[in-house]
């Protein structure tokens, strides 16, 4: 397994693939089923090169697997804070180590970046991420987004996570 920030030659297309077929495995049962099977192929690919973001991939077996994107928070609320933007793998790969590699690696950069504090969001229903990330010692707030994806009204919690 390679954990690396993409480059110019990476796959667009693959990237945003990992974005579509992961939220189609982690928010079944979250958002409208409806939704999720309208998804485009290519949906996130000319999001991916956002240049205030810095994005890792996951690469096994020559084959892209997942992505972790992260930046300087975006809210103004948060103005000194890291903010983990997504983390997603292919559904084959979860729960093999990969999500955990990607995750250390940005904690990691954030960190070079000289963040002491780092903040993401998560769907509330998302029982899964949110023990994933609970693992990793983000602790959930009282901060909450209200969202509607598909029709159906979600909350995302806020995460923080500061070194210790």
């Amino acid at each position: 397994m390679e954990i690396r920030y993409i480059l110019p030659t990476d796959d667009r297309m693959a990237i945003s693939n990992i974005y579509e077929e992961s939220w189609k495995c982690a928010y079944k049962g979250i958002i409208p089923q409806d939704y999720l099977n309208s998804i485009p192929k290519g949906r996130w690919s000319s999001s991916i090169d956002n240049p205030n973001w810095k994005t890792l991939i996951c690469i096994e077996d020559d084959k892209i697997i997942g992505t972790c994107s992260f930046c300087k928070s975006r809210f103004e609320q948060f103005p000194n804070w890291g903010e983990i933007i997504s983390i997603y793998l292919l559904p084959d790969y979860l729960g093999k180590g990969c999500g955990e590699a990607l995750m250390k690696t940005a904690l990691s950069e954030l960190k070079k970046q000289g963040y002491e504090k780092i903040f993401l969001w998560v769907l509330e229903e998302n029982v899964r991420a949110r023990y994933f990330y609970e693992q990793f010692g983000f602790s959930p707030t009282d901060d909450f987004i209200n969202d509607n994806i598909g029709g159906k009204e979600l909350r995302e919690v806020r995460y923080v996570y500061e070194w210790r």
